[in-house]
C-alpha cells in the first residue's frame, strides 16, 4: 500500500526539512531581531540611494551580489537612474548561521573589461562578516576606476566598512525575501510525501 511505510527522504526533501527545523530553532532561540518588511525595504532603499546622492558619488554601474543584493541593486538602479546593472553570484551561507570556510564566486563570472574609468557601486543586503564583500571588492580592483559599497545593514564584525549603509545592527535580520521557506521546496516536499517518495 503506497505511503503506508516510511521511505527514505530524498536529499532534496531532507535539506528542506532541515532548513525548516533550523529556521524554527533560530526563531525560538533569537527573541530580539531586526525585521524588515517589504514596505520598509522600499523606504530603506530610497534612503540608501539618498546617501549615495548626498555624498556626490555617481556610479556608472551597479554590481549586485546575488541573491539578497539583487533586490537592493535593482532599487538603487532605479533611484540613482543607473541602467548599467550587473550581477555576481557568490556562495557563502549554506543555511542559517552555516557557511563555507571561504566565499566562492559562482559562474557566470562577470567580465569587467574596458571599464578602467568606471565608477562601480557594489550592492548587497547585509555586510555580516564582510567576507563576501571583500572577495567581490578584490575581484573588481584594478578592473574599474573606483569601487564603493552600499548595503542595507552593516554589522560591527564586518571586515568591510561600507561607504553607504542604511542601518547598523548586530541582531539577526529577517529579510522579507528570505524569512519564509521557499515555496518550490515546500511544494516538492509535499508532492514527495503524497506520492510516497518522501
Amino acid at each position: 500500500m503506497p505511503g503506508c511505510c516510511p521511505t527514505p527522504r530524498s536529499g532534496y526533501a531532507e535539506r528542506a526539512r532541515r532548513r525548516a527545523v533550523t529556521i524554527d530553532a533560530v526563531a525560538e532561540s533569537v527573541e530580539e531581531r531586526e525585521r524588515l518588511s517589504w514596505a520598509d525595504f522600499g523606504d530603506a532603499a530610497r534612503v540608501l540611494a539618498g546617501r549615495v546622492v548626498d555624498d556626490g558619488y555617481e556610479p556608472d554601474l551597479i554590481l549586485s551580489i546575488a541573491r539578497g543584493g539583487l533586490l537592493v541593486g535593482a532599487a538603487l538602479g532605479y533611484a540613482l537612474d543607473v541602467k548599467n546593472t550587473w550581477t555576481m553570484n557568490v556562495e557563502f551561507y549554506t543555511g542559517i548561521e552555516e557557511r563555507l570556510d571561504v566565499p566562492m564566486i559562482l559562474p557566470p563570472v562577470p567580465e569587467l573589461v574596458d571599464l578602467d574609468s568606471a565608477r562601480m557601486l557594489i550592492a548587497d543586503d547585509v555586510a555580516d562578516t564582510g567576507e563576501t564583500l571583500r572577495l567581490v571588492q578584490e575581484f573588481c580592483e584594478g578592473k574599474v576606476a573606483e569601487v564603493r559599497c552600499a548595503v542595507l545593514y552593516e554589522k560591527s564584525r564586518s571586515l568591510v566598512a561600507c561607504e553607504y549603509v542604511w542601518k547598523r545592527t548586530d541582531l539577526w535580520i529577517d529579510f522579507p525575501w528570505s524569512a519564509e521557506p521557499p515555496l518550490a521546496t515546500a511544494t516538492k516536499v509535499t508532492a514527495d510525501a503524497a506520492s510516497g517518495r518522501g
